[in-house]
């Protein structure tokens, strides 16, 4: 039986070997059909995962935002006959705030095993360093981008946490993480708690957990990063 492999990839630039194991590249070596958001960065993760791969010998297929559901079987089409296929996210792990979890809902459907690879998951790296509560956690994604629908979500948020002693977590585009930061200080409880945490898995990587009130004394650089926020209420 074929098998659907949901392939991690770096969360930014950094050493392969340190954050993925050494038999997702025996993998990505054996297989010639991947379905990936983007065919150019997808490329770029394989060559340097296997720097020996012939890339023009692989088959890629996209499967993003722009992909209508009546396309999904026919992305399915290779383990269909036989083959095995992979699926990469952009960053991360497949099938996780991504749209390869569509194309795992119809594998599952159609009676194909799923085969999940370990590596970074910027969401369960940020809960496991956040000391916040990782017994009972949600994770809501993208927060509204216009200020009239997002100070009502953040108050939202905030609300679901304490009453629920969840934590929440959510993120941004690295280009407006600055204003989504001083939304949450402006509208939070100054007890509240919220981590931040900033490039993930790379030299620069900066996690930090501090109260609401704390961070208005040092807010930090964080435009233009790849960020992930959690928030717990009190």
């Amino acid at each position: 039986m074929a098998n659907l492999y949901l392939i991690p990839t770096p969360l930014g630039d950094t050493i392969v070997e340190k954050v993925l194991p050494a038999e997702i590249m025996q993998v990505v070596r054996d297989l010639r059909y991947f379905v990936v958001e983007n065919t150019r960065t997808a490329r770029r993760h394989l060559k340097r995962m296997v720097p020996e791969i012939v890339i023009d010998d692989l088959d890629f297929k996209e499967l993003n935002e722009h992909t209508q559901p009546k396309e999904l079987e026919l992305l399915l089409e290779p383990l269909l006959q036989g083959f095995d296929l992979g699926i990469l996210s952009e960053a991360g792990c497949p099938g996780v705030a991504d749209p390869g979890a569509d194309l795992v809902k119809l594998a599952h459907e159609k009676g194909i095993r799923v085969v999940p690879l370990v590596g970074p998951s910027s969401i369960l790296l940020s809960l496991m360093a956040s000391g916040l509560n990782g017994q009972n956690f949600a994770f809501i994604g993208y927060l509204p981008v216009k200020p009239a629908e997002r100070i009502p979500a953040i108050r939202e948020v905030e609300r679901n946490s304490g009453r629920d002693r969840q934590t929440q977590i959510f993120i941004e585009a690295p280009y407006r993480n600055a204003r989504l930061l001083e939304d949450l200080l402006s509208v939070c409880n100054s007890q509240t708690k919220l981590c931040i945490a900033v490039d993930l898995t790379m030299d620069s990587e900066f996690v930090v957990t501090k109260t609401i009130a704390d961070w208005k004394r040092a807010i930090p650089e964080i435009s233009k990063r790849p960020a992930i926020f959690l928030l717990q209420s009190t």
